[in-house]
């Protein structure tokens, strides 16, 4: 499954964790403005704004999991089997597939005010890429330097909810998982006064005991508790380099290793790579599971006025730096 956040100190910062059995062959991709976008059932896109985010390109067409545009709005697809349902092409509607929905949004939209108006009148169809990719059931968040939304098509119609927290992971429906933080209230970063009895000399033995009850399993309810409580206590610098290493390491409090969560005989659910964005200056950070260095690629440093797709294959391999 997977987790995605939001953070924020001097610039903002937006990304999420891949986290899968398999990859489909991963790529850093840039659609730059005049790369042309031909959806299926709406019209066609020959300028918009430039896109840069982690893809899989299927025969030149960019199938974003999680990308940004150059004025600074996010948007990341997280899975959401069982609850995710699209819906078959209507009439006063802009019918947009499931695949096409993070180019649709991020070729026109600065803000999250700029996307509610266009989900106004969405209408999330069953389309698939092709026959060998088929429709993956998706929930999505999107975000702004200053505010996110969490956006549901559903059996009973399309949710789009405000996300304070700025977090994102897999079922249940978001409303659910906000509502479930309730049940953590009580804990904190600070280690607890005793409570329980004033007639038992009870004292904390450990640092970090005021977090006892938080979840450290590998469920979705659980990773969106984790990764909320988190992010919500951390502190960090402002410099890039000290935010995008806290960054990294909010979401590594909820990595998933290889042996942990077991998909099938002998498959595992690992986080494939953790990305990195930043929404002010377009640049692109991630690892993977087997090179935590921090990789980067930076939109501007590109001709974003181009019409070809640029790619950039993902570092899979450490790079271990010796010092003697």
């Amino acid at each position: 499954m997977c987790t995605a956040a939001t953070y924020k100190t001097k610039d903002s910062y937006f990304g999420r964790t891949l986290d899968y059995e398999f990859s489909y062959g991963n790529e850093i991709t840039i659609t730059p403005r005049n790369y042309q976008f031909n959806f299926r059932n709406t019209e066609s896109m020959n300028t918009y704004y430039a896109i840069i985010g982690m893809a899989y390109v299927a025969g030149n067409y960019p199938l974003y999991y999680d990308a940004i545009n150059e004025k600074g709005l996010g948007i990341a697809g997280l899975n959401f089997v069982g609850n995710a349902a699209y819906n078959k092409p209507v009439e006063n509607k802009t019918n947009i597939a499931q695949f096409e929905l993070i180019p649709w949004i991020l070729g026109q939209c600065s803000t999250i005010k700029d996307a509610k108006a266009l989900l106004d009148n969405i209408n999330i169809i069953d389309t698939p890429f092709n026959a060998e990719l088929p429709l993956a059931q998706l929930h999505w968040i999107i975000s702004d330097k200053d505010e996110a939304i969490t956006v549901e098509s559903m059996a009973d119609g399309l949710h789009i909810y405000d996300n304070p927290v700025g977090i994102l992971t897999n079922n249940p429906p978001f409303n659910i998982q906000m509502f479930s933080l309730n049940n953590y209230m009580n804990l904190s970063p600070k280690n607890p006064e005793n409570k329980f009895s004033d007639k038992l000399p009870l004292h904390p033995y450990s640092r970090g005991m005021g977090a006892i009850g938080l979840p450290g399993d590998l469920s979705s309810a659980s990773r969106f508790a984790k990764v909320a409580f988190t992010k919500m206590n951390s502190v960090s610098g402002d410099s890039e380099e000290e935010s995008v290493s806290q960054f990294f390491h909010i979401l590594g409090s909820v990595d998933q290793q290889r042996g942990c969560c077991e998909v099938h005989d002998g498959k595992y659910e690992i986080t494939i790579y953790t990305s990195c964005c930043n929404l002010d200056k377009g640049i692109y950070y991630y690892t993977t599971y087997n090179n935590h260095q921090i990789s980067a690629v930076d939109m501007h440093r590109e001709n974003l006025d181009s019409d070809k797709l640029v790619r950039y294959p993902i570092i899979l391999n450490q790079n271990i730096n010796f010092q003697n």
